[in-house]
């Protein structure tokens, strides 16, 4: 008798474990990027992955193939000229996807030109779409934003973002993405608020500038209100940054307030890991 309360002890583990994960339903899923450093493609796969979905590249007819500095000069003349980069023809039946993935990196604040190019080309009403994106410091809300006005037939789906520093933490967080999505099976924690914003303590302005002190961009950016909330790898801080300002590059936005999200997990250096302008 316990040997077969064993045996089905181990069928219903070996029932979880393959089930755990798995895709939810039959939605047919597309996964459209594009990429210049294979970053975003390195999310875009792990996505793909999960979902068994189809996959695309989205490809400039001229690529951003320069140096960093040529990348945003060729950007900023685009910009300032209101060019919209040509891209090669999508072979994708778009149509025959209820789920569509796009992904990007960041440059200026939103979705890259070419991403652009395609919102331009294409009419997504009716399809869910969700967006994912790398980025130096942050992007996703602002991108997100101009996602839902280029294509506002389209039900946008909150989207992940992630930090080019941070792409060892792609694949569990785009699980955790993904099931609290629900696009596939199993349980995530429910996240619990943000505290009331307060001002910030001598411990954790020491946090805040721990975090962010190797990345340039900040520029000196100081911590004047947190607010936080205990996650399960530790905490997490979301601080509201004093105005810095900014006489590198005229060309650049002007300098504002910053809500800057630094995660503090247990017995690991805090790191900051997305900025919202």
């Amino acid at each position: 008798m316990r040997n077969i309360i064993v045996l089905l002890a181990c069928v219903a583990t070996f029932i979880v474990a393959v089930s755990c994960g798995k895709k939810k339903d039959s939605q047919k899923v597309l996964v459209i990027y594009y990429s210049q450093t294979s970053n975003t493609k390195t999310v875009a796969d792990e996505i793909a992955n999960w979902l068994e979905a189809d996959m695309e590249e989205i490809v400039p007819v001229k690529p951003y193939d320069g140096t960093y500095q040529e990348t945003i000069e060729r950007c900023l003349q685009e910009r300032e000229q209101g060019i919209i980069p040509e891209i090669q023809p999508v072979k994708s039946e778009l149509s025959k996807y209820d789920v569509i993935f796009i992904g990007y990196p960041i440059w200026f604040g939103t979705y890259a030109p070419p991403v652009a190019a395609f919102l331009e080309s294409v009419d997504l009403t009716g399809k869910k779409v969700v967006p994912f994106c790398t980025f130096g410091s942050g992007g996703l809300t602002t991108s997100e934003k101009d996602l839902a006005a280029k294509q506002p037939g389209a039900e946008l789906l909150p989207g992940y973002g992630v930090r080019a520093a941070r792409m060892d933490a792609v694949p569990a967080e785009v699980e955790t993405f993904l099931k609290r999505g629900g696009f596939i099976e199993g349980e995530v924690p429910e996240l619990e608020a943000f505290s009331e914003p307060r001002p910030v303590t001598e411990e954790e302005s020491a946090i805040f500038d721990a975090a962010v002190s190797t990345y340039p961009m900040m520029g000196g950016a100081k911590a004047s209100t947190v607010a936080s909330r205990h996650i399960p790898e530790g905490m997490e801080y979301l601080f509201t940054t004093i105005p810095q300002p900014r006489n590198d590059n005229p060309r650049m936005p002007p300098p504002g307030e910053m809500k800057v999200y630094v995660l503090a997990a247990d017995g690991q250096e805090p790191v900051f890991t997305q900025v919202v302008r």
